[in-house]
């Protein structure tokens, strides 16, 4: 095997081969597949790109949203023309998952195109949610998160165009799926290509830790057509499991040792060296070829609406492979509501799949990285070496950063933001689409995301601060949300003698609504669900400026952390759950707007002053 360094600079070089094919096509014509499908025997055809690029939005609101920033990308000529871009809305009622989403999506290309659907070679990014977990990325959609390089800065969608950029040329008609919030990144052999071409599913995997695994899809591979070596290679998987326990990945045979195709039975022993290299092989991407998919949209059909979650990846791809049984549709532990009908839904979808092929194409020298979480998206931004080096990370990207400025931290990362001189921003910290003034100091390891600082502040460390416009009775206002990095926004209780558990930047939150003299009553939170936690609590004041709305919540930290009163006696509140239900996506995008026409501004001046 190569060694580490040598594998993480192949993945650089094949990266940015990637990226740099995306920025020739970015504002030109791209060559749609159209109905050349590739019949048996007939070379690939080069330059070939997506019929459709579909993103998956959870309500009409955010799909408005996805749409304005889609026209203005187009305008900007930053992403392939000739390409059909559709925002797809779930129907109302409950949530569906991303599976339901998919389903949903297969129906709306049948109602959009008819029989020529069956032609198209679809790329399915899911970007519906609120990302409770990344509340940066609540307001404008995770697949709009940006990335710290690129002029202008790449958002996550440019980099899926990237990554994927070599798969339609070696693709028969079907949905390439894929989530908004992770990063895949593979180099293969000059003579390998990864080609999508068989029926049923074909999923990608990636060698991984067994804790990675945990959490994640995890393939039991037929270890006589897989040898853990080279570049790439293409496999079936007898049986998936959906986030296993470590004792369940040995006993099924999934444990591998790097390098090496044998699997660990329950009952092997290895010495403690090869221990140390045991790895298991874990999911991010699938492909569904047009006939399965045309099964999966006559069965949404015959199901009628959806009225419960389904998993694309537990619900379709547990279904798959010849060790598949029917156990797992009666765990309802990775399903966010159980509903009456879950189960009875799970079963017919395992009933249609069981027997269908799950072909894996295993990418040896390829990494995973998710980026769902405040932690993780600190970590890969500023921390995480290897994504620095293989994705060519900037610590200044596409922003007016001055030489005089007083000190920018270690490993912060910078991105279409302008940092007047004498700011000073602390190490492993990210500020994006952003205005710094020149007293401002920033702690380390926080997240400063749409906001303009203009009054001499000390940010403390672990700070998550994101600004949002919002319209109420027709008159823009401004709300600032602001967290701890660690603060857990999914966390709920049921009673309101219960909210002492809750903590807001590590103190109890009873006791931060006591200083800012918030009274705990039924009109404390705005979920109608019993939901009652940070996300809908009504806490943050309604501003009639940005700078000010960032004021007074940083008051409201500063209080907490010296406790002392800021009472919030006079402002309107709302909750982090209001505050995307009233938010104003045009006033938002022409915030952002307005720095990058500043930066392009700047560019243009030293561009002539040399």
């Amino acid at each position: 095997m190569r060694a580490a360094g040598e594998r993480s600079a192949a993945r650089r070089e094949a990266t940015g081969r990637r990226l740099a094919r995306l920025a020739a096509l970015r504002g030109e014509a791209a060559l749609p597949a159209g109905e050349a499908a590739l019949p048996a025997g007939e070379a690939a055809r080069p330059g070939r790109f997506w019929d459709v690029v579909a993103l998956t939005a959870a309500d009409a609101e955010q799909a408005l949203g996805y749409r304005r920033q889609l026209a203005e990308k187009l305008s900007r000529k930053e992403l392939p023309f000739g390409v059909r871009y559709h925002v797809f809305v779930d129907p109302p009622g409950p949530k569906i998952g991303n599976g339901g989403s998919t389903l949903h999506v297969l129906r709306c290309l049948e109602d959009l195109y008819g029989d020529k659907w069956a032609s198209f070679i679809v790329l399915l990014i899911h970007s519906g949610g609120y990302s409770q977990r990344l509340p940066s990325a609540s307001a404008l959609g995770k697949v709009f998160t940006a990335l710290p390089f690129g002029d202008p800065v790449y958002q996550m969608l440019e980099l899926k165009l990237a990554m994927y950029i070599d798969f339609p040329s070696h693709m028969k008609p079907g949905v390439l799926v894929t989530c908004s919030d992770d990063i895949e990144l593979y180099s293969t052999g000059v003579a390998e290509t990864v080609t999508f071409d068989k029926p049923g599913f074909t999923a990608l995997a990636h060698p991984s830790d067994l804790t990675v695994g945990t959490t994640h899809g995890v393939f039991v591979l037929d270890p006589s057509s897989f040898s853990g070596e080279g570049g790439l290679e293409y496999t079936s998987c007898r049986h998936f499991l959906h986030k296993p326990d470590i004792e369940t990945m040995r006993q099924c045979g999934a444990v591998c040792v790097r390098g090496n195709s044998s699997q660990l039975s329950s009952s092997g022993e290895r010495r403690d060296s090869e221990r140390d290299s045991e790895c298991v092989y874990t999911d991010s991407i699938f492909y569904i070829d047009h006939s399965t998919a045309k099964q999966l949209l006559t069965f949404y059909k015959e199901v009628g609406p959806l009225c419960c979650e389904i998993d694309a990846y537990g619900d379709f791809l547990q279904a798959l492979g010849p060790g598949a049984t029917q156990d797992y549709t009666k765990n309802t532990s990775n399903v966010t509501k159980e509903e009456s009908r879950s189960v009875e839904v799970r079963q017919k979808l395992y009933s249609l799949l069981k027997g269908t092929t799950l072909n894996v194409i295993v990418l040896n020298n390829s990494k995973f990285y998710h980026i769902g979480t405040t932690q993780e998206y600190l970590f890969h931004f500023t921390s995480d070496s290897k994504l620095k080096f293989e994705l060519d990370l900037l610590s200044v990207a596409f922003s007016i950063f001055s030489d005089k400025a007083e000190a920018l931290g270690q490993s912060a990362s910078i991105i279409q933001s302008i940092l007047e001189p004498g700011c000073c921003i602390g190490p492993g910290s990210v500020v994006e689409y952003s205005r710094i003034g020149p007293e401002v100091s920033v702690g380390k390891s926080s997240i400063i995301s749409g906001s303009y600082i203009n009054v001499k502040v000390d940010i403390p460390p672990n700070c998550f601060l994101s600004s949002l416009s919002i319209k109420m009775n027709d008159q823009v206002k401004y709300v600032s949300m602001v967290f701890s990095v660690e603060d857990d926004l999914k966390k709920s209780v049921k009673l309101l003698s219960d909210i002492p558990s809750l903590q807001f930047f590590g103190v109890s939150l009873l006791e931060c609504l006591g200083l800012w003299g918030v009274n705990v009553s039924d009109q404390l939170f705005s979920s109608e669900n019993t939901r009652l936690g940070l996300w809908t609590a009504r806490i943050f004041p309604v501003c009639s400026t940005l700078s000010e709305s960032v004021r007074m919540s940083l008051k409201m930290l500063n209080s907490v952390q010296h406790m002392s009163a800021f009472k919030l006696n006079g402002f309107k509140l709302l909750s982090v759950e209001e505050m995307l239900a009233y938010k104003d996506v045009e006033d938002m995008l022409k915030f952002r707007k307005q720095i990058y026409d500043e930066i392009c501004l700047q560019k243009q001046k030293e561009k002539s002053a040399l």
